[in-house]
Order: C-alpha cells, then structure tokens, then sequence
C-alpha cells in the first residue's frame, strides 16, 4: 500500500486510484515449470508423439485436419504464438529449447506458430539476407526439439514488412512497403521467394530436412496480414495516403481492360469519375476509403484479381519447393471482399481482438468491454470468413491484458472454436509461456499486451482451451448454415463491409461459413442479404427439426444456447456456460441466482470472473475422482496506474510480482461421498487440502491460501 501511496504522491497531476492491498494478493511463485506427473501436466491425457512421415497433416472428407494415418479422425490443435523479439529475450539457448518444448508438451500445445522470424534473423544486420547465425541456429534446434516432442509447425513466409532487408531498426514496426510489393511487383516477389529458398528450403542441421518438406511443417502463411485494404490502413499515416500511389497504373490497366473508353467508365461510375482519363491512364484512385459507390465497388473487385493472382504465384512458389501443407495468404480482415479474394484458397486462417492496444505507451487505452455482452462478436466476425469443407486456423487471437474482463476468453474462444468445428486456436502472444518470473528483458519486466506468459489469468484460459478444444471436451455442432456467395454480384459499395452483424448471430447455434452453392444444404443464408432476419432462418431450422423447437434460441436478446445444447450465452447478464460430460465451466459477471452446472453449481462469487471443473482421469465428472478446477478474476502488475477512473487510460504498467485478484466462490457438489479440495500451484505442485467435504454441503473456494494465491485447485474423491 506504501508504494501504491507514494506513486500517487510523486504522479499527483496524474488521476491514480490506490487499492486496498487486500484486494490483491502477491503471485509467490518464481519457477513457472509445471512439474512433471502434476494435475497442470497434460502429456498424459493429451499425447504427443513423435512426428515422422507416417503423421503428416492431411485432410479428412469433411474438410478438417488429420493424421496421414487416420484420415476418418479430425485433430485439433492448440498452438502456441512464438513470436519472440529481443525485447522479449529472442530465440532459447539449446539447453533453454529443450526445457521450453518439454513444456509446450505437458501445456498441452501440439503446434506452434513461427511469427517474425525474419525479424528476428535480421535484428542488427547491415546486409540483405545477412542472417545471425546464432539466431538461425537456435530457430533451427528449437524446431527440432519441437518436432522431438510431436509439436507441428505453422511458419509466416515473412512477418515483417522490412522482409529480409538489411539496415533497418523498426522490423517490429508498420513501415516498409513490402507486403504491397510482393504482390504487384517483380523485384519484392523476388525478395519474398528468396527467403523461402534461404530459410525454409535449407536443411536444417537438427532434423536432417528442409523445413518446407517436413511433415512437421503444417501450413505456411505467405506474408502475415499483407491485404491490400488492411495494409494500405496501417500504412496510411506513413504514406499520408489512403492508397500507395504504386496501385495507380495498375488500376488503370485493369480499368481500361474492363471499359476501354471514359464514356463507358463515366456512364459505370457516374459522378464519382472526377479526376483524370483512361486514354493516359490518370484515373484517380479513392481518397476517401470510407467513400461508397460504384467506384468502391470496381476498387474491390481488383483487389480480388491482384490478390488471387498474388494467391496463386506464392502457392505455386511453395509447391515448387516441396511443400505438401496448407498455403495460408490473407489471414485477417474478414470483409466481403477479402472473403472472396480467400475462395480460391486450399484453407482459412484468420487473425481477431476482442480489443487493441497500439503501444506500450503511457496513454494507451483499450475498451475495456466484455465478449459476452456483445455475443462474442470479435469470434462470429471472423467465423463468417471461414469457406466450409476446408480447414480453419485461428493464427492469432486475444482479449487483451488489462481488460478485466479477458478471464472471458479462457471459455469463450475455445468453446466457440469447437462448436464451429475449427481445427487450430492460436492465442496471440511474445510466447504462451515462460519458464520462470524475472526475466531480465524489457518486455517480460511486467504483464504486457501481447505478452499472456506472465499473466495468471491468460495462462488459466490457455489451461482450460487445452480440454475444452484440444481434448474434445465440447462438441463440434453438426448444424451448419451457409452463407451463400454470388461471386463479385455480392461486392458491397463499401470496401470495408463485412457480413451483417445479426446474420452473424448464427454462429452461437451452429457452424457458420462461407459457400458458393446450397446442393446439400436445406436453410441457406441467400447470397442477397438485404433484408435477411436472423430469426427467421432460426425458425426455418427449427421447422425442419434442424434445432429443437424448445431451444432458446433469442438472437436479438442475446439468450441463444447452442444445437449441441452445451453451450449457453446470456449476453444481457454477461454469462456463458458450458456444460458438458468431462468440464463445465462459467464465465460471469456476477452471480444473481446459483448457476447449475450439472456436477457442480456456483452458489455465488464476490465478483466477476471464471470458474471451471474437469475430469482428469478420462472418466466423465459424474463419476470422475481427479478433478481439475480453474477460479480467476483478474490480475495485475505492482505499482500499475492508471489515467482514469475507469482504468481504460494506462500511465504506467507498473513490475512484478503479479498481483491476482482476490475472488470468493460458494460451490456446491452434486455427487455424495467425501472430498478434499487442494490448492495447485502455477508450477503444478499440489499443497495440502484446506477444504474437506461431504455431499452436497456448500464450501467456499479462495484464492487467499497460506500457499499463495492460484488459479488452480484438485478435488480428489476416495
């Protein structure tokens, strides 16, 4: 409390709110290795073995991933974010990689997304292509070591928009006008190829195999982010442009190949042809992108065509080079237009934020709002982008530290990704984990966006999607309602449009995804959705005995449970459930009324949070005698503040240790007999039982445990 006083004292122009220091309770643990045999190591009840040819990715007939050996049997994968700069300490050691990988495996990943390699490889560097050979070295063995222990790979052809290029400082940055020049220009494509002949079609020394032709290399996202709207977004306060000057004559190919004369373009265009000829090729682009008109639609619809061609030339580049996997180009921005441009793609991958943060800056903000209230919208947003009988991949997802509502996304995304029938979750993050606190990096000094390793709450959610998605605890719903698309026919006005946000709704019943015919489909989302009501595609379902007629089903209320009937969201109370055979679990704002979950019902909670019960002995709860439980709120750094009442504003981020939240929960067991509740470290260790039980008589669990406070708890039955 001291501290937090005199931090006030010494800001005292800045609004600082100290807290009452038992509301936050101080994280003991230093050491964040989960100990072997311990209930947070899931290499038993989620195996990975090693990978060889006989477990390459493949598909099964439905469209989802597979073992080459098992084709009839989707997979899962949870994946974990390496996306590691010098400021986060950079690629392990050997020593370190192997310690690392040990540990995404009891974690429960089975794949691992290299994010910002080539940044990482040109930190520093003068020369094009002049690669740190130590860094090399260390990507190397850490994939080897991954692949030792059965954890697969997703690769980005380039991350960064300086690519390989030497002499620049900001690679982590916006700038650099790369990922629009692999697309409309020989030389940058050239530069991008290169980087696929110099990295991932070199052997590597650990596994004897050019990455581009190991089994364990599952997909490849050509250039991250690189759509033309969304990149000419983040470049436009470089360029001080909406769109690079370098599409110019390009459009105006494309337009005279479409129009061939100014009369026909004005006649199309109408009032909006303004500046400049066809003759000489000097028809304006837009300035405005917020601009709705014909012209906006003609812009989309080259974008689709420069894209497409881009889609094909870095697939067929890969191909030549021996890769077998999924080629990934265009993995955000789910709009009407990009959604098209992804048609022709063998798969999806897709990047979403619950909220954003720009900096690391004082003055930073985020919104601070809750998923749950808003329908999980940042995950149906990006659902609709998804084009079915192909594979889904969540590259990067997140609801981002300080918001105190991100304990939502431990339940949220996970069960969603499972309803949709998704094949992999990627949390976004420098890594998903670390091996202990204290780091002496800039950005592992203190819980960060971006950085869920150091936070309790991110790595409890991370903990839960590993049962509740990987394990196969929640059900894939076999309700699937296609979006019907008409080709360009269905380009909007608007370049940023994206499919209607109560259309979208539909995705809390079931699967929802993109699709160019209906032929095996009896409720369609026709391609015109003007117009469109989202309750009566849900009556139509119902009528067809596609969902039960009794079901809630108020996509206009928010109070939807889902085809499986395990999933339940009550978006005005800020409350999801899932009930299923092997977790049940909630997400609350508060807790008006005991919430039945089946084997266990939340009596009450001292305020908001997450609260969530597994089996971990592969027999269902009700007859399960080793459960798993996750209770967290919130947590933040030491001597955190703030610019606001609201804690929106940051002024200072503050240093470990980790506070957590303190959070009261009155739980009641449905089964009779004895039982004790032990508090579970965030390493794993078991401490002593401090609750013992019989039947159903209620008890109180707490995070304020003579051990430390946790996120974790084992309830053991005799």
């Amino acid at each position: 409390m001291r501290h937090v006083l005199l931090s006030c004292l010494i800001a005292s122009s800045i609004a600082c709110q100290p807290v009452a220091a038992q509301e936050w309770l101080v994280v003991r643990e230093q050491s964040l290795e989960v100990q072997p045999g311990s209930p947070l190591d899931f290499s038993g009840i989620l195996p990975n073995l090693p990978i060889d040819e006989t477990k390459r990715i493949g598909l099964t007939r439905s469209g989802n991933l597979s073992r080459a050996s098992s084709r009839d049997t989707p997979e899962r994968f949870l994946c974990a974010s390496l996306a590691w700069s010098p400021a986060s300490g950079g690629f392990p050691d050997h020593d370190t990689a192997e310690r690392y990988a040990l540990q995404l495996k009891m974690h429960g990943y089975n794949i691992a997304r290299f994010h910002y390699v080539d940044a990482a490889l040109m930190a520093g560097r003068s020369g094009d292509f002049d690669f740190d050979p130590e860094v090399l070295d260390r990507v190397h063995y850490l994939m080897a070591a991954l692949k030792r222990h059965g954890i697969y790979w997703i690769v980005d052809g380039l991350s960064s928009s300086r690519g390989a290029l030497g002499g620049f400082e900001d690679r982590w940055d916006v700038k650099g006008d790369l990922k629009l020049g692999v697309q409309i220009d020989d030389t940058d494509f050239a530069h991008w190829k290169k980087f696929q002949d110099v990295f991932l079609a070199k052997v590597n020394p650990y596994t004897g195999i050019a990455p581009i032709r190991d089994p364990a290399l599952v997909g490849i996202v050509p250039f991250n982010e690189n759509g033309l709207e969304f990149d000419s977004m983040m470049q436009e306060g470089v360029r001080g442009i909406v769109f690079s000057p370098r599409l110019k004559p390009l459009f105006n190919a494309w337009l005279f190949k479409k129009y061939g004369t100014d009369a026909e373009l004005s006649r199309h265009w109408g009032g909006w042809f303004k500046e400049g000829n066809l003759d000489d090729r000097t028809v304006a682009l837009p300035p405005d992108r917020n601009e709705r008109s014909e012209r906006m639609r003609d812009l989309q619809s080259f974008f689709i065509d420069v894209e497409q061609d881009a889609t094909r030339r870095m697939t067929g580049t890969l191909r030549d080079l021996g890769f077998r996997g999924l080629v990934l180009p265009y993995n955000n921005w789910p709009t009407i237009q990009t959604g098209i441009s992804r048609s022709i793609q063998d798969a999806v991958a897709m990047n979403t934020y619950q909220d954003w943060v720009e900096s690391y800056a004082p003055g930073s903000r985020i919104q601070a709002n809750s998923s749950i209230e808003d329908g999980l919208l940042y995950l149906r947003t990006i659902a609709a982008a998804r084009w079915f009988g192909r594979p889904f991949l969540v590259t990067e997802y997140d609801h981002l530290f300080w918001s105190p509502y991100r304990y939502e996304a431990g339940l949220a995304a996970p069960a969603f990704a499972a309803l949709q029938n998704w094949d992999v979750l990627c949390r976004h993050a420098h890594g998903p984990i670390v091996l202990t606190y204290g780091e002496d990096f800039p950005h592992k000094k203190q819980m960060l966006p971006y950085a869920i390793a150091l936070d309790p709450v991110a790595r409890a959610g991370e903990t839960l999607a590993a049962l509740v998605f990987r394990r196969g605890d929640a059900l894939a719903s076999t309700l699937q309602v296609p979006f019907l698309v008409d080709g360009r026919n269905g380009l909007p006005n608007g370049v940023n449009d994206m499919e209607p946000e109560m259309l979208t709704r539909l995705a809390l019943l079931g699967s929802i995804g993109l699709q160019s015919s209906s032929e095996t489909n009896a409720v369609v989302v026709p391609p015109a959705r003007g117009g469109q009501s989202a309750a009566d595609i849900v009556a139509a379902l119902k009528a067809q005995g596609l969902l039960d007629f009794h079901q809630p089903s108020d996509l206009d209320q928010g109070d939807v449970v889902s085809q499986t009937a395990q999933l339940h969201l009550n978006a005005p109370a800020k409350n999801l459930a899932l009930r299923t055979p092997m977790t049940q679990a909630v997400a609350f704002d508060h807790i008006a009324a005991p919430t039945d979950l089946g084997a266990v019902s939340v009596q009450s909670a001292d305020g908001r949070g997450l609260f969530a019960i597994s089996s971990l002995d592969d027999v269902p709860l009700a007859h399960s005698r080793k459960q798993l439980m996750i209770m967290v709120s919130d947590a933040r750094n030491t001597d955190m503040r703030f610019r606001d009442a609201q804690e929106r504003v940051i002024e200072d981020f503050g240093r470990l240790p980790v506070l957590l939240k303190r959070m009261n929960t009155v739980l009641r067991f449905e089964r009779e007999g004895a039982f004790r509740i032990s508090p579970v470290g965030l390493d794993g260790r078991v401490y002593p039982a401090f609750i013992t039980a019989t039947g159903r008589e209620p008890v109180t669990l707490t995070n304020d445990l003579p051990s430390g406070p946790t996120t974790y708890y084992l309830l053991e039955r005799n």
